[in-house]
């Protein structure tokens, strides 16, 4: 028998606000409930309308779509936050990944988002939870973890539990109480009929003024709708009116999609003994590798992020992540990336299954490879492969790259970014402008001031102090005249101010040990104002 849970979220907005879904925010900095009344709001028919609004501010009669101005008037000082709806779906997306651990069929109740009838009143999820609840003991017991879950990170809910997800839906909303009873659960097809009979018409998902119209005709609860003709109602109001009565009564079948925020790029492993020796993990793994690595190769696809999810008997679950610099399909290598990771995960108190999907791709064609190992493709591989086994020891944060910058001043003309983002099939291109001078091997990252001597006041340098050392220069090049960016003075657009703004004349020059330095006198001779002297790198 098919078994659905309508979880209903009615102060979905206002706990995504107080608790971010993982802990404090700024409207709740010590991560409590918040019990007086809160709102968030949006712009719509010309003022300000309420959107959502929590427990409290429902006790002083404020409800959704109420003019600001009006709840304002029932409670002077209530807290409103404006209205983000990508923030509050992105939420729901989390949430709907973190229920996956009770069911792979979960879905988002789009019911309400229409243009007619918005409002975050109906935010919800669907769980298909047919043959999934004797993993937790009963039904009871897997609703009992599922609230014990949602308290923890802050969300209030109710739930309704029947065989037909339009009963299952009508229940979580007009047969639970917040105080009392926060899910209700119909046992048999059977009940359902008993179970909805007394409950209002809003509970059959139809359009507000469907409903009013219904109200209007003395028809108030859906067990009204039992007693009277099929065909009038069709006649005055459609075919909805009935289909949805059938669909919630079980004579309409009525199905649900699950959601998927993975890729389809997936593989699952399941053992009849549960497993938890290094050795098996690894085994598991490399079996997993190989067949994704086969449809990728099939699809054309290479992996840049990779998750491999373990399920313990527990119930609870262990991720590792990997990613990669390019597109990569090479089982060995993919392999090689999340063996250094794994000796992080705790088996517990045993493995059920593990789940490998790739989070993240990009299209990658069959190369042809030359018969020359020492080839620059060879070792442009080599390089890569090196540097995915940085990141996934030390963090991609922790292994940067430079890339190159149209900037005029040496120490901006480049920035450090992460190996993470480096874009596929983009080869970032470091041109050498025309008639370039040499430019030194080591480059400090910001010039360091240096006492100098030089013959003439504009001349090259004669004799210069380095680490408490005097330098005496045998032989000078230049000068190499670097003038300000003046187009970004002009506009206040410095992203990385240099040290000031004069002009700068590089020298390349040679000590009596045969030492080479890159050196730079900034601003130009005057009676009342000297230049300075820096040295910014060294050459080989």
């Amino acid at each position: 028998m098919r078994r659905v849970i309508s979880l209903w979220l009615p102060t979905f907005a206002i706990d995504r606000i107080n608790h971010r879904a993982y802990g404090k925010s700024q409207a709740n900095p010590s991560g409590k409930t918040i019990d007086k009344p809160l709102a968030t709001i949006t712009c719509a028919h010309g003022g300000q309308r309420i959107t959502a609004v929590n427990s409290a501010a429902q006790a002083v009669g404020i409800v959704p779509k109420q003019s600001l101005a009006d709840a304002r008037t029932l409670y002077p000082s209530l807290t409103v936050h404006q209205a983000d709806p990508t923030a509050d779906l992105k939420a729901l997306n989390i949430l709907r990944e973190i229920c996956e651990r009770y069911t792979p069929w979960v879905a988002i109740d789009t019911f309400g988002n229409t243009p007619s009838n918005v409002s975050l009143w109906n935010t919800g999820l669907w769980l298909n939870i047919t043959g999934c609840a004797h993993l937790f003991g009963s039904e009871e017991a897997l609703l009992e973890d599922l609230f014990y879950l949602l308290k923890n990170i802050g969300y209030q809910a109710r739930a309704g539990l029947a065989s037909t997800p339009g009963a299952a839906w009508a229940l979580a909303r007009y047969k639970t109480d917040p105080q009392t009873k926060l899910w209700f659960i119909s046992n048999t097809n059977e009940d359902i009929r008993n179970c909805i009979a007394e409950l209002p018409m809003k509970g059959l998902r139809l359009e507000c003024a469907i409903i009013e119209g219904l109200e209007g005709m003395g028809l108030l609860s859906i067990g009204d709708l039992y007693r009277i003709p099929r065909a009038p109602i069709t006649r005055r109001f459609g075919k909805s009116v009935l289909h949805r009565l059938d669909q919630a009564l079980g004579d309409l079948e009525e199905s649900l999609s699950p959601q998927r925020g993975r890729s389809t790029f997936s593989k699952y492993l399941a053992f009849i003994d549960p497993i938890g020796r290094r050795e098996d993990i690894e085994a598991a793994l490399n079996r997993l590798v190989v067949s994704l690595c086969t449809d990728l190769e099939q699809a054309n696809q290479g992996a840049r992020r990779l998750v491999l999810t373990l399920y313990r008997v527990d119930k609870s679950t262990g991720k590792v992540q990997i990613s990669t610099s390019q597109p990569r399909r090479d089982p060995t290598h993919l392999s090689m990336l999340f063996r250094e990771k794994l000796e992080i995960i705790d088996p517990g108190l045993g493995i059920d299954a593990i789940v490998l999907s790739a989070s993240e791709t990009n299209p990658l064609k069959v190369r042809q490879t030359g018969l020359n190992t020492n080839s620059i493709a060879e070792q442009t591989e080599n390089v890569i492969k090196l540097l995915d086994r940085l990141v996934s020891r030390l963090g991609s944060d922790n292994v940067t790259r430079l890339e190159p910058v149209e900037r005029h001043l040496p120490e901006l003309a480049s920035r450090e970014v992460s190996t993470a983002s480096i874009p596929s099939g983009v080869k970032q291109d470091w041109r050498r402008p025309t008639h370039c001078p040499s430019r030194p091997l080591q480059l400090l990252v910001h010039p360091l001031r240096i006492d100098v001597i030089a013959e003439i006041p504009d001349g090259p340098p004669f004799l210069f102090y380095w680490q408490n050392h005097q330098r005496r220069v045998i032989a000078a090049e230049g000068p190499e005249r670097i003038t300000p960016e003046w187009w970004l003075i002009r506009g206040n657009m410095w992203k990385t101010k240099p040290l000031n703004n004069d002009v700068r004349d590089y020298y390349r020059v040679e000590d009596k040990d045969g030492k080479r330095y890159w050196l730079y006198r900034e601003g130009l001779y005057h009676p009342d104002n000297h230049p300075t002297w820096y040295i910014h790198g060294f050459f080989a």
